[in-house]
């Protein structure tokens, strides 16, 4: 791994996929307030390649799935119910949730900062692909997405850049659309199904000594 790897701290490159309940494009990731007041979303994080602690957690997934009661930006106002890759062992697990979780500070402790509780943590198997631009992610059989990016004029992906929110800091987001979302978890308050609304794919990298 690069030299930024350190015992402490994480060096991770990956995809995300991500769909929620607003329209395009999610106002969310301009600091405005969701289209419907509230937002019911998941972020689905593959990760390629990188280490965690020192500990390599290359080919894993980590998926969250949250609720968010007003404007995206408020600090501890996020629920979520999370998922973590069933291959993964004990320690990778581990090291996988206090990444995400915030505890090794950088950039995922930014977007940590705004989960103000964790109403499960699960293992699950977890499907992440991209193939020729379009994401498909499901998580056991209770959360299925498929999703395609905008083009251009000229073919090329419509990329959202320098947005006040992002869930990849300092990365560009390709903007999509959800042709399929569902979620059923009835046991912790999180169920919806959606055609056609927002959608966020991206190629990221982060990077934290710690």
């Amino acid at each position: 791994m690069a030299a930024t790897d350190t015992a402490v701290g994480y060096d991770l490159k990956g995809s995300l996929l991500e769909a929620c309940s607003c329209g395009i494009l999610c106002p969310c990731w301009v600091g405005e307030d969701p289209d419907q007041g509230t937002c019911d979303a998941f972020n689905a994080y593959h990760i390629e390649s990188g280490t965690i602690r020192g500990v390599d957690v290359s080919g894993l997934n980590y998926v969250r799935v949250v609720h968010i009661p007003g404007n995206v930006l408020v600090p501890g106002s996020w629920q979520q119910v999370e998922f973590i890759d069933e291959k993964a062992s004990d320690e990778q697990a581990e090291a996988i949730k206090d990444a995400f979780a915030g505890k090794l500070g950088g950039p995922l402790a930014d977007v940590a900062g705004l989960i103000g509780k964790t109403i499960a943590t699960e293992r699950a198997e977890i499907r992440h692909e991209l193939d020729d631009g379009s994401g498909t992610i499901a998580v056991g059989d209770f959360v299925y997405a498929r999703m395609h990016p905008y083009k251009g004029p000229d073919g090329s992906t419509t990329t959202l850049r320098d947005s006040l929110f992002s869930t990849v800091p300092g990365s560009p987001a390709y903007v999509a659309i959800a042709d399929e979302h569902k979620v059923e978890l009835p046991q912790y308050g999180m169920s919806w199904t959606f055609e056609g609304r927002n959608a966020i794919q991206a190629d990221w990298e982060l990077t934290f000594a710690g």
